[in-house]
């Protein structure tokens, strides 16, 4: 199947090691990978402020690049994918079902997918104690426990639940921004329940989410790791044979 990776604002600036991830998983679920390099922001940071009519450029370059209506778009990020499938409804007055797909949603739901890495005799034991933290965006889209699923799949990796796992990490897009102290308070309690589990990494499906995270990490000095998913499942897929 053929697929067209749609990135985000922060992978391209922040975790290109995310991007590369997501290509490693992809073809390694069967994948083959179409990066269109026109791709820009989704329009979601002028959407999320009001300026709609910004966004809404955005959004039409989005569609030009992205629109031929049949490949599916597959992003690491649920908070891009409900700006599409969501947000442009709402800035252009139609629902046009684009085919754009949360990563893990696309290998679970898509694929059917519950098991990883496909070839399970030959995956890498990872040895990994983790914690997860769920995105609101995914829960807009629809997802339920479909990171969790392939999280759990991985062979040696060691799954702790965190309390409240419902809650907010704080972050919120502009809202950290507007809201300093209260968007590091629920972010702090968000740690201190992932602290409590013990686990040495912390693992999210959303960059935003992990970039703010990590921030509150580093600044209190908590010694967690923080990982998107997708680095997980490609940590995991057997390494190449050489010719």
């Amino acid at each position: 199947m053929t697929v067209k990776l749609m990135l985000t604002c922060l992978c391209d600036a922040f975790y290109g090691e995310v991007g590369i991830a997501t290509v490693r998983v992809l073809e390694h679920a069967g994948c083959t990978v179409q990066f269109p390099k026109s791709q820009t922001c989704c329009g979601q940071p002028p959407y999320n402020a009001g300026d709609w009519e910004a966004s809404r450029k955005v959004a039409e370059h989005w569609r030009e690049v992205f629109g031929d209506g049949e490949t599916p778009i597959v992003t690491p990020s649920s908070s891009c994918a409900a700006m599409v499938r969501e947000g442009y409804a709402l800035l252009f007055g139609e629902h046009r079902n684009d085919p754009v797909y949360e990563l893990s949603e696309f290998l679970v739901k898509h694929l059917g997918i519950d098991k990883w890495p496909l070839a399970r005799s030959a995956g890498t034991l990872l040895q990994q104690k983790i914690a997860y933290h769920r995105s609101c965006h995914g829960r807009g889209i629809g997802l339920t426990n479909e990171q969790e699923v392939l999280l759990r799949a991985v062979p040696g990796v060691e799954f702790h639940a965190i309390e409240q796992s419902e809650q907010c990490c704080g972050f919120g897009g502009a809202f950290c921004v507007g809201h300093p102290a209260v968007s590091a308070g629920i972010g702090t309690e968000k740690l201190q329940h992932v602290a409590e589990t013990g686990a040495s990494i912390l693992v999210g499906g959303d960059m935003g989410c992990l970039m703010h995270l990590r921030g509150l990490i580093e600044k209190q000095r908590l010694g967690i790791e923080t990982r998107h998913f997708a680095e997980i499942l490609a940590d995991a897929i057997p390494a190449p044979v050489p010719a």
